[in-house]
């Protein structure tokens, strides 16, 4: 089925920006930031692939789930959608630790939930 791919990946990233949104960890804490920051972690990640595809280390591979459009030999469009998924993926899991760690440090907690119960 052509396009599923793309549709895991887009349904993906709704569902980090449904967290993001709740929480207000990236982009609706700081937008410009948040949009500069994928932006620059798709630009690097593109550059790491063009490398690989010039020394012949990554090929597409053939897969009826593309969609099918290529924006460079070996670059199927689906890579730049899961290049900017996995960049907001990241800003968000690292904000969302940095506020577990922060609130952590404010509360005086040393530990996590995980070892709450447990004797000493």
């Amino acid at each position: 089925m052509p396009g599923l791919y793309l549709l895991a990946i887009l349904v993906s990233a709704a569902g980090m920006a449904l967290i993001d949104r709740r929480y207000r960890l990236a982009f609706w804490a700081a937008p410009g930031r948040t949009l500069a920051t994928v932006a620059i972690g798709v630009v690097f990640f593109l550059a790491w692939d063009a490398a690989g595809i010039l020394t012949g280390v990554f090929l597409k591979g053939d897969s009826p789930l593309y969609v099918g459009v290529l924006l460079a030999p070996e670059l199927p469009l689906e890579e730049v959608f899961f290049l900017a998924f996995l960049s907001y993926l990241a800003l968000v899991c690292w904000t969302a630790a940095l506020r577990v760690l922060e609130r952590d440090a404010r509360s005086g907690a040393g530990g996590s939930r995980i070892d709450e119960g447990v004797d000493r």
